[in-house]
């Protein structure tokens, strides 16, 4: 009998499997993150459909599983360090943000009809935005590094400290819901919470590095610990009473300081995916979808509240703080879409008992559209932001610019070669041109590049080279040359490429001087000769070549067997 359930749950796992890829492939041929694909699976897979997903428990015990994990990587990202460097933007945005979208969208709820406390909930629920999804668009459009990027990355990081915040006032109110022991509940919590802390500071302070160390030796080893470490502190929280979620966070947070949290993180990431597929579809399974039709309209509000109104007031937010529209719209656009924490919130709302089950369809069916539009928002920023940048014009103080350390930096600097991007490649090429005589400026949106690059004695501006409003303010009718010295990620060259987009760039200027362009491809190097560079750079090419000719130039060539025979002979022997 066990044999015949054993062997149905199996059955029920693969038909489950195979729907998800097949609905995943259909998701990426629409250019859809994993996570829409995802619910739809769970709707599918539920009663309202094909009515496959039947193994309740299972399902739900990977579910928790791939939330303690999914938080554990969060907790190794979380770096706090990021938001310092970005000073007051990252801080002010953020917090700015998510207390807009809780106010307007608390209001908005009671004026569809929803309780106060559903409609609280759900205004909650929609200030967070997907930090998986972000990352993964921007690093496919090679952003992640530009200044719009990084400020979106600040603010995305506040998101989740407002996050693991609410989900500890969400625990401790789930803990005291006794009655009159419920205050005694509420310090009982903190107090754990707080010894947990200590634990976890100590372990960091005295073992997480030599540990981690050790076990990088067998890097299967390290991913086990991982994810056992992360299951311990997970099970842990739970039984004190703060919950799966914040336990898998701190496992995250106590392993975040070691040198090999890159490495844990690249490993566990397609994990991560897998099991989140079986929180999708558990939630997916339990949506009615005749409690969903009854939601439409309000999701329809909700969802153009949060595609336009998130935007608009981080762009509001950036402007008022000095920067240019431009880069408060990209920055804004990161923004337009709720978060899987967003669900996940709600389901611990449902589990307390504060908010019914038709909520957490509202919020499912606000994610789907909003994360759905938001994406092809995100893809296409820069074509959207070329037809709506006259109607931003409010949203641009006459100052703009300032705040971002370039305009003024470039005016003042007299040079004859503008070299962008400063790693390796970039640096080699201003240190011998600096020795030449020649007078550099360099230019990055890296701002530890940046730095590097000061306390080596050049003169560089912080900014974005596909920013045309930036490269007004460089010092273009004195330089000879601009080179792009930005690495190259892909092979081809598509529309938004950053070497292209420079080239287009400069050519509107009006940019006198000659354009050297980096490539490692042939045919890429191609496209951009055609596309108006005056010199391609190959560094590997070049770099062989050049190898070869010190070779030739070091050695003699060898001689023939018989001019030298003994040596030939002394040679082969």
């Amino acid at each position: 009998m066990s044999e015949a359930i054993g062997g149905y749950i199996f059955y029920e796992i693969a038909a489950l499997l195979v729907l998800a890829a097949s609905v995943g492939f259909v998701g990426l041929m629409l250019r859809q993150p994993l996570i829409v694909s995802f619910i739809a699976v769970g709707i599918l897979a539920g009663p309202s459909v094909f009515d496959i997903a039947k193994s309740d428990e299972h399902i739900d015990l990977l579910a928790e599983l791939g939330i303690a994990v999914l938080l554990f990587l969060v907790g190794l990202k979380l770096d706090l360090k990021l938001v310092r460097t970005l000073g007051p933007i990252a801080l002010m945005t953020g917090l700015g943000q998510v207390a807009f979208t809780t106010i307007f969208g608390f209001l908005i709820g009671l004026a569809l009809g929803l309780g106060t406390l559903t409609s609280l909930y759900v205004a909650v629920a929609l200030t967070f935005s997907s930090t998986i999804i972000i990352v993964k668009l921007l690093s496919d459009k090679r952003e992640i590094d530009s200044l719009h990027g990084r400020i979106a990355l600040g603010f995305l990081i506040v998101q989740d400290v407002v996050v693991v915040l609410a989900m500890i006032v969400l625990s401790a109110i789930g803990v005291g819901t006794g009655g009159d022991a419920a205050f005694s509940d509420v310090l009982l919590v903190f107090g754990y919470g707080a010894a947990m802390l200590v634990a976890v500071g100590l372990f960091v302070r005295f073992l997480a590095n030599p540990l981690v160390e050790r076990l990088s030796r067998a890097p299967e080893l390290l991913v086990s610990f991982a994810i056992g470490w992360a299951a311990l502190l997970a099970a842990l929280g739970h039984y004190l009473g703060f919950g799966k979620e914040l336990g898998g966070l701190l496992a995250g947070v106590s392993l975040a300081s070691t040198p090999f949290r890159e490495a844990i993180s690249a490993r566990l990431a397609s994990l991560r995916d897998f099991l989140l597929l079986f929180f999708f579809i558990a939630l997916g399974a339990s949506l009615d979808l005749s409690v969903l039709g009854a939601s439409v309209l309000a999701a329809v509000i909700f969802s153009l509240f949060v595609l336009i109104g998130n935007p608009l007031i981080v762009l509001a937010i950036m402007g008022a703080m000095g920067y240019r529209k431009r880069t408060g719209f990209l920055a804004g656009l990161t923004v337009a879409q709720i978060s899987e924490f967003s669900l996940i919130f709600m389901a611990m709302g449902v589990s307390i008992g504060h908010v019914a089950e038709d909520a957490l369809g509202l919020v499912t069916l606000v994610g789907l559209i909003t994360i759905a539009v938001s994406t092809y928002m995100i893809t296409y920023s820069h074509q959207i932001y070329g037809r709506i940048e006259p109607l931003l014009g409010p949203f641009e103080r006459r100052s703009a610019g300032q705040a971002e350390d370039a305009s003024q930096a470039g005016r003042s600097v007299a040079c004859d070669v503008l070299i962008f991007g400063l790693g390796r490649y970039g640096m080699g090429i201003a240190q011998e041109l600096s020795r030449a005589g020649w007078r550099v400026l360099g230019v990055d949106f890296n701002p530890v590049a940046v730095r590097h690059a000061r306390e080596r004695g050049f003169d560089v501006v912080f900014g974005d080279a596909t920013d045309p409003e930036f490269l007004a303010h460089l010092p273009l009718g004195q330089a000879r040359w601009a080179v792009s010295a930005v690495p190259e990620h892909d092979t081809g060259v598509s529309h938004d490429d950053p070497r292209r987009s420079l080239i287009r760039s400069l050519a509107d200027l009006k940019f006198g001087g000659r354009i050297a362009v980096a490539a490692h491809q042939e045919e890429t190097a191609d496209a951009l000769e055609a596309g108006g560079a005056d010199l391609v750079l190959m560094p590997f090419r070049d770099a062989a070549s050049r190898a070869a000719a010190l070779i030739q130039n070091g050695i003699s060539p060898p001689h023939s067997e018989a001019d030298d025979p003994q040596g030939q002979r002394e040679l082969s022997a």
